[in-house]
C-alpha cells in the first residue's frame, strides 16, 4: 500500500512550482463558479423564468463563452497572458456580484453574456501560461494537474453552493462567486508575477503561422467539437436517462456522476504518466479515448441491467482521461507554430461551440426519438470524430509533421 501511494505521489514530481500555483488558482476559481450548476433553478424559482427563457439564457451563456475565448486569445498575443488573466479574473469577480441585481429576462441575458465574455478570456491565457511554465516533456502531466484542480473545484463547488442556498440564499452564491474570483486574482498577482516566475519554455517565432491557415489544426478542432458534443451528454441527457429509464434517485445519480470525479482524481495522473512513455502518438491516444467514449453509449442499448450504467460511466471516464489531456497537449504543441493565444483560443472555442449545440441537440433527440436512438446517433457522431482524428494522423504523417 505504501509503495502504491509513493508511486502515485511520484507521478506529480518534476512539475514546476508555477504550474502548482496555476492549479491552485484554477481550483479556487472553479470552486467559486458555484452559481452555474444552480442557474436554471435560480432562474425558474427566484426569477420565475419559463424553461424557454432559461434556454435562451444558456444560449447567451454559450455565445459569450465563444466570444470571450476568441477575444482572450487575441489579447494574450498582444498584451501577454499575465495581464489578461489578472484583468479577466478581477473583473469577473465584480460582475458576478452585480449579476444578482439583474431581475428581468433581457437584462439577465445581457448580464450572463458579458460575464462569459470576460470570464472565458481567462482560459486561452491560462493555457499559454501553462505552456510557458512547463518543460516540454511535462506538458501533458501539467494539463492533467489542471484538470484535477477543475474536477475538484466542480465537485466541491456544488456541495458548498447547496449549503449556501440552504443557509443564506441564492444571493449568497453571487457574493461567494465574486469574492473567490477576487481572491484568486490576489493569489495570482502574488505568486505568478512574470518578472519573478521561471519561464521554462519560451517560444520565439519570428514568422508565426496563422492558426486559421493550419489545415491540420482545423481537422483537429472539428474532431474536438464533435467529441465535446458527445461528452456533454453525460451532463444533460444522461441524468434524465438514469432517472426516467432506470428509476435512479437524485442521490444515486449523484453517486454515479461522483464516480467519474473519483476515478479521475485517483487514476488520471498515473495513467497519463504511463501513456507518455509508450510509443503511441497523441492522435493515436485521442482515437483510443474517443473509441472508449463511443462504447460507453453503445453498451447502454445492449441490456436493461442497471449495472451497465456503471460500465458505461467507467468507459466514458477512461476515454475522457485519455482524450482530453492529450488533445490539450497536442493543441499547446501545435501553438508553437504561430500565435499561441490564437491557437489556444480556437481550442477553447471548439468546446464552447459544443456547449451551444450539444445539450440542446441531445435533449431534442431524446424528446423526438427516445434514448436508444439518441445513443446510436451519438455513436455515429463518435465514429465521424474517430475518422477525423485518424485522417489527422495520416495527414501529419504524410507531411512529416510531428506537432
Amino acid at each position: 500500500m505504501k509503495t502504491l501511494f509513493n508511486n502515485y505521489i511520484n507521478t506529480f514530481k518534476g512539475l514546476s512550482s508555477e504550474v502548482w500555483w496555476l492549479a491552485l488558482i484554477t481550483l479556487i476559481n472553479r470552486a467559486g463558479t458555484m452559481v452555474i450548476p444552480f442557474l436554471s433553478l435560480y432562474l425558474t424559482k427566484d426569477l420565475n423564468f419559463t424553461l424557454a427563457e432559461v434556454g435562451w439564457v444558456m444560449s447567451a451563456f454559450g455565445l459569450g463563452s465563444v466570444i470571450g475565448s476568441w477575444l482572450g486569445g487575441k489579447l494574450t498575443d498582444r498584451i501577454g497572458y499575465y495581464k489578461v488573466m489578472v484583468r479577466s479574473l478581477l473583473t469577473t469577480g465584480f460582475l458576478f456580484i452585480g449579476l444578482q441585481y439583474l431581475n428581468t429576462f433581457s437584462s439577465f441575458c445581457l448580464g450572463i453574456f458579458v460575464i462569459m465574455i470576460v470570464a472565458d478570456m481567462f482560459r486561452p491565457a491560462m493555457f499559454v501560461a501553462l505552456s510557458a511554465y512547463s518543460k516540454p516533456e511535462n506538458k501533458t502531466r501539467s494539463v492533467t494537474l489542471i484538470r484535477l484542480a477543475i474536477n475538484l473545484g466542480f465537485s466541491a463547488g456544488p456541495a458548498v453552493g447547496g449549503l449556501i442556498i440552504t443557509t443564506i440564499s441564492y444571493g449568497g452564491l453571487f457574493w461567494v462567486d465574486g469574492i473567490t474570483c477576487i481572491l484568486a486574482t490576489i493569489l495570482l498577482i502574488k505568486v505568478l508575477n512574470p518578472k519573478k516566475a521561471r519561464t521554462l519554455d519560451t517560444v520565439i517565432n519570428k514568422n508565426p503561422q496563422s492558426a486559421y491557415k493550419d489545415k491540420a489544426f482545423w481537422i483537429f478542432l472539428a474532431s474536438m467539437t464533435l467529441f465535446g458534443i458527445i461528452f456533454l451528454q453525460y451532463f444533460s441527457t444522461m441524468p434524465l436517462y438514469y432517472k426516467d429509464i432506470h428509476s435512479l434517485s437524485e442521490f444515486e445519480i449523484g453517486l454515479l456522476l461522483g464516480l467519474n470525479g473519483f476515478f479521475i482524481f485517483v487514476l488520471e495522473m498515473p495513467l497519463i504518466k504511463w501513456l507518455e512513455h509508450t510509443k503511441y502518438t497523441k492522435p493515436g491516444l485521442m482515437i483510443f479515448g474517443a473509441i472508449l467514449t463511443v462504447l460507453s453509449f453503445l453498451v447502454l442499448n445492449m441490456t436493461s441491467w442497471v449495472g451497465v450504467l456503471i460500465i458505461g460511466m467507467l468507459l466514458m471516464t477512461i476515454g475522457e482521461m485519455i482524450a482530453f489531456p492529450f488533445s490539450n497537449a497536442f493543441a499547446m504543441q501545435r501553438a508553437k507554430k504561430g500565435n499561441q493565444g490564437e491557437y489556444m483560443a480556437l481550442y477553447t472555442i471548439s468546446f464552447s461551440i459544443s456547449h451551444i449545440f450539444g445539450h440542446n441537440a441531445g435533449l431534442q433527440l431524446v424528446d423526438s426519438y427516445g434514448f436508444n436512438t439518441t445513443w446510436l446517433i451519438m455513436g455515429l457522431l463518435g465514429l465521424i470524430c474517430i475518422g477525423l482524428i485518424f485522417y489527422l494522423k495520416l495527414y501529419l504523417k504524410a507531411n512529416k509533421d510531428l506537432a
